[in-house]
């Protein structure tokens, strides 16, 4: 009777375990950091913000901490809130200046094209209102491609530009970036970013369709270009890039003469926001010391 009894016990045991043991089996796994959007957190409030016209829109800025001036240059279909987790801590050391590009978040823009070169004259027209003559530059991405430019034609307004998520030409671009499932996230944030800063809320399309143009054309510098940057460039990338080939980072640091090449393993475009604290260190560490640890 009492192993009738302990018998018995068992099976509740076991027959009380199984739906948990089934949930394990059924739950989906654990995505990487480089599959994942996180959440970016809370805008810091700035001290100082505004606009400057510049050629026929509407610049705008705002500005973070004291010291020597930082500018912060965000990528395609973002705004200065993709800079949120990184406004913090580097406005312990600098005088953070975040700029949003043309048509993106607060800024507005006119029928121009989308060029490098007309974004990068945006820049240096915030730069000469402002009265900053000379600045460092981390830039993501369509950001990072203005650091270049400014990196390549204009030097003496720079003094050190970290690139992450860069491309010097469109070959770099891969082909598959539309089937992934963190550029569709990255999207349907861009959208509602759009829609709750933008002066022009129902015209997201528009803009899209604007910028992707820029995309199919540029940028397009030269091996040569690359190679008479002398100021001090970062190339700095995930290992899991959903936009650009990792062989074209690498191109860029054979190119750019003295480069530091910065790599992050367990992120992709979107470092910024799945590494933070990683990427503001290695960060930090380029504009302060230009070595990479």
């Amino acid at each position: 009777m009492k192993l009738q009894l302990i018998g018995m016990f068992l099976l509740m045991v076991v027959l009380a375990l199984l739906p948990a043991c089934e949930t394990q089996q059924a739950s989906a796994p654990v995505s990487a950091k480089w599959q994942t959007l996180p959440q970016v957190q809370a805008m810091p409030v700035s001290h100082k913000s505004g606009y400057v016209t510049s050629q026929g829109a509407n610049i705008y800025y705002a500005i973070y901490g004291k010291g020597e001036p930082l500018i912060l240059l965000h990528g395609g279909l973002g705004n200065t809130e993709s800079w949120a987790n990184q406004i913090p801590q580097f406005a312990k050391h600098y005088k953070v200046i975040a700029v949003a590009s043309r048509g993106h978040g607060r800024s507005t823009r006119d029928n121009k094209p989308y060029t490098n070169a007309l974004m990068t004259r945006d820049v240096l027209n915030v730069m000469d209102t402002l009265g900053i003559r000379k600045a460092r530059v981390v830039g993501w991405s369509d950001g990072a491609n203005i650091g270049l430019n400014l990196a390549i034609n204009h030097p003496n307004r720079v003094s050190k530009v970290l690139a992450f998520g860069a491309n010097y030409n469109v070959a770099g671009s891969r082909d598959d970036f539309e089937d992934n499932p963190t550029f569709h996230a990255f999207l349907s944030k861009a959208k509602s970013d759009y829609e709750r800063l933008s002066p022009t809320p129902d015209k997201f399309d528009d803009f899209v369709k604007a910028l992707t143009g820029m995309w199919d054309r540029e940028p397009k510098f030269t091996p040569n270009e690359l190679g008479s940057i002398h100021i001090p460039v970062a190339i700095a990338y995930g290992a899991h890039d959903e936009f650009i080939k990792q062989a074209h980072f690498k191109e860029m640091v054979r190119f750019i003469p003295n480069s530091t090449e910065i790599i992050f393993p367990d992120a992709s475009h979107f470092a910024l926001w799945q590494v933070p604290e990683k990427f503001n260190r290695l960060t930090l560490n380029f504009l302060q010391t230009s070595q990479y640890p």
